[in-house]
């Protein structure tokens, strides 16, 4: 793949997500283990609400190719240097733009507290729920 094959995911504004994300307990819930790459799906779900769906990806990974174009990568980085997270769109889907080469359960907890300061919602409304991956 060639860098202008690759995806640009187009910037999203806080502002512009659903309202609940910032005024209700909200769970980013994975659909696979952490071990599944530098990308893991997962969604936004609250109680009375359709979930959002919502990935994180650690957009430093470039081997074999890399997984984001350069412009991306370097947002992702100046947004996390000023404790926020870039927030862009890859179709339907909300992505999580994080620095690094793969997602730990620390880097998932603040990316998904930075969204939640991004909403207006409290940290302590947001939780995480992350499934069990036995790949090393």
């Amino acid at each position: 793949m060639t860098p202008h094959e690759l995806p640009s995911y187009d910037e999203i504004d806080a502002f512009d997500l659903p309202d609940w994300l910032g005024e209700t307990e909200v769970t980013w819930a994975s659909d696979q283990g952490l071990g599944a790459g530098h990308r893991v799906s997962g969604q936004l779900v609250a109680d009375g609400h359709e979930a959002v769906r919502c990935d994180l990806l650690a957009v430093d990974d470039a081997y074999p190719e890399p997984v984001v174009v350069d412009s991306v990568r370097v947002r992702a980085h100046q947004y996390w240097r000023h404790g926020e997270v870039l927030l862009v769109a890859d179709g339907d889907r909300l992505v999580l733009a994080v620095p690094g080469l793969r997602l730990d359960p620390a880097v998932v907890l603040q990316a998904v507290g930075r969204l939640a300061r991004a909403v207006g919602a409290r940290d302590e409304s947001y939780a995480v729920r992350l499934r069990v991956d036995r790949r090393p």
